[in-house]
């Protein structure tokens, strides 16, 4: 199970978090989402994970990816896609 870091936006269509989590459903990966703060001083737990504030991250197997861009290439190279 994954553990889904995003901001508040209530939406999937509108900021990189949404595509992560389109991404997510798409290739039928089980995850928690925990929603964050906007205020970037108010993410200790996403500080702790990757050393900075921003969003989103996943956590796949203990380990943490960030980047919305990284996170969809990292899904589509545990599937066995091609870049």
């Amino acid at each position: 199970m994954a553990t889904f870091y995003r901001c508040p936006n209530p939406t999937d269509w509108l900021c990189p978090c949404g595509r992560v989590a389109r991404e997510l459903r798409r290739r039928g990966v089980a995850y928690d989402e925990v929603r964050v703060p906007y205020r970037r001083s108010r993410r200790p737990e996403v500080i702790a994970l990757s050393g900075q504030p921003r969003v989103p991250i996943v956590v796949l197997d203990g380990e943490p990816v960030c980047d919305s861009h990284r996170i969809v290439e990292h899904l589509r190279w545990r599937a066995g896609e091609p870049r």
